[in-house]
């Protein structure tokens, strides 16, 4: 208890929100490092994954690649990742430069699962007799993703969204080793120092940076939602295109009775 009252008090210390503290102080610096990588980031994996996840989930086409790609994506070692992909773009591009996009590159991949994933199940979720009233109507498919699927599946698309984005939040931490900063360069510090204040402040930092922005997505997520929208899919393997299944014509009751 005394470690974390300890802790606590290292955080509030003004002097270590003060400019020109002692490294990797001031705190601030390491908060605005933190968001920046994680922005960054997420920014690029959602410029990649969030077309790719509209597609396959409006038209059906590559779920198994999907299911296959986002399973192989998260069972990748995350340290090596991040240290390979620092190399080997370091070496590239030479000085700070090449080891911040490194970090950056290898933050992309990690997040990408996560966004593509949500996205897909997105579009998947939206319930299949919505879809064909918008196509009746007249609608194009590019106007049914558009106005439909994508308002519909907002909150399982946010919440692939914020699964990436914690998924960065988590890995930067380490990116402190490779040479940047964030909330990673004051946990390393302190190990290097023997300081265990400093260690148990980075900690805490670092998780109520990832629960603010956790609450912030479950906030989005909240207001997105539309009720009644979560009738989804499930059961019906008929995909755009396919022809619809015969219909099951039952003998009115009338009939039964003057059959029998």
């Amino acid at each position: 208890m005394n470690l974390f009252l300890d802790a606590i008090a290292w955080i509030l210390s003004p002097q270590n929100w003060q400019p020109g503290g002692v490294s990797p102080l001031p705190i601030q610096d390491r908060i605005f490092e933190h968001l920046l990588y994680t922005a960054l980031a997420v920014v690029i994996a959602a410029l990649i994954a969030l077309p790719l996840g509209f597609y396959i989930g409006h038209t059906g086409k590559g779920r198994q690649f999907v299911i296959g790609f986002t399973g192989a994506m998260r069972a990748l070692p995350t340290l090596g990742v991040l240290f390979f992909l620092t190399m080997v773009l370091g070496s590239v591009v030479t000085g700070s430069s090449g080891i911040f996009w490194g970090t950056i590159v290898a933050l992309v991949i990690l997040a990408i699962p996560s966004i593509l994933a949500g996205a897909y199940a997105g579009l998947e979720s939206v319930s299949r007799p919505v879809i064909d009233a918008a196509r009746a109507v007249g609608m194009t498919e590019m106007q049914i993703l558009t106005r439909v699927e994508i308002p519909l599946a907002l909150p399982l698309i946010i919440g692939g969204l914020r699964a990436g984005t914690l998924q960065v939040i988590a890995t930067a931490v380490i990116a402190s080793y490779a040479g940047l900063g964030g909330f990673g360069r004051i946990i390393s510090s302190g190990i290097g120092l023997n300081d265990y204040d400093r260690i148990l402040g980075g900690a805490i930092l670092v998780t109520v940076f990832a629960l603010v922005v956790d609450a912030l997505f479950a906030l989005v997520q909240r207001f997105t939602r539309v009720p009644g929208a979560g009738t989804g899919r499930a059961g019906n393997k008929v995909r755009r295109g396919a022809s619809r299944p015969e219909s099951v014509v039952e003998t009115p009751t009338h009939e039964r009775n003057v059959t029998a």
